[in-house]
């Protein structure tokens, strides 16, 4: 038997049309994360308490107003993210249209944006501040083990190499698609900027043949037709498509009967502008029958 108060979240939160938790890394996104789904028609509520969440969800029901709703959690609320995880999995377990979005980024990365914008930590006040720069590295290290869990039930997005416009693309394409299955994610990116730490499975295709060596197709991108013509001309690139291809349609069942929400498969190349591109493109295509399938190209969506 279910415990009365979660039980009681999943009955509200049933008769809302969507709920989207907006959680994650201090820096990692989560404002921009929220601007986007404030204009894309969502009721947005910045940093509630998980406690409350049962008496917010019971008022949206009163209100009969079935609206779209997105809140935002964060490590100010520590104590109560043991609580939210059981809401969650509660809410789940009762079909309701739930997506936890967490939004993250490497450490190198958020240092910069720390001391770029000189905001502090909201968790410097539990360590020691002698030495600013070394308290900073521990509240970051810190706040990552306390979200841990949160992070393993959430969709992941690594928005350290994103400009603001590409992750606000990024969380709109998210929350289109519905939550009630397995959303499939094709990403290419180039791994001299970095593997996304955001991916599920991640292929290296920088054995393939380059198109960047010939001079017609170096200022091209594997959406191009020529560069799409060259590549699929090559034995290898052929080989590596149906072997990717195989190993996805073999596990993606299994994944989607595990309860996941999304499965990401990275796809890497020198500078993730014709090879990872190609193959992105084409196996969208070849799995579109799923129904629910995002790609996105890291270093062209950049430009």
């Amino acid at each position: 038997m279910m415990p009365p108060q979660e039980n009681t979240v999943a009955s509200h939160a049933a008769h809302t049309t969507e709920l989207v938790l907006v959680t994650g890394m201090s820096g990692g996104g989560k404002s921009i994360a929220m601007h986007a789904l404030e204009d894309a028609g969502f009721f947005c509520v910045d940093n509630l308490p998980p406690e409350l969440l049962p008496h917010f969800l019971k008022l949206e029901q009163e209100s009969g107003s079935r609206r779209r709703v997105a809140i935002a959690v964060d490590v100010r609320s520590a104590g109560s993210l043991p609580q939210l995880l059981l809401h969650i999995k509660e809410m789940r377990l009762q079909g309701v249209a739930l997506r936890s979005i967490f939004l993250d980024a490497d450490y190198d990365t958020l240092l910069r944006r720390f001391s770029e914008t000189r905001r502090p930590h909201p968790l410097r006040a539990g360590v020691d501040d002698s030495d600013t720069h070394r308290a900073l590295q521990e509240a970051i290290a810190l706040e990552r083990e306390l979200l841990t869990p949160l992070r393993m039930e959430s969709t992941v997005i690594d928005s350290s190499q994103l400009r603001p416009a590409q992750l606000r693309a990024w969380v709109r394409d998210l929350v289109r698609v519905s939550g009630s299955s397995l959303t499939l994610v094709f990403q290419s990116f180039a791994f001299k900027h970095g593997v996304p730490s955001d991916a599920d499975f991640v292929f290296d295709v920088r054995v393939l043949p380059n198109p960047y060596y010939d001079r017609e197709l170096r200022p091209l991108t594997g959406r191009d037709q020529p560069v799409s013509d060259y590549l699929e001309q090559q034995p290898e690139v052929r080989l590596m498509l149906s072997q990717i291809g195989a190993f996805i349609a073999q596990w993606l069942p299994s994944f989607g009967s595990d309860q996941r929400s999304y499965l990401t498969v990275a796809i890497g190349c020198t500078g993730g502008q014709h090879r990872s591109v190609y193959l992105v493109e084409t196996l969208a295509k070849q799995f579109a029958y799923h129904g629910q399938v995002l790609k996105r190209h890291r270093e062209l969506d950049a430009r």
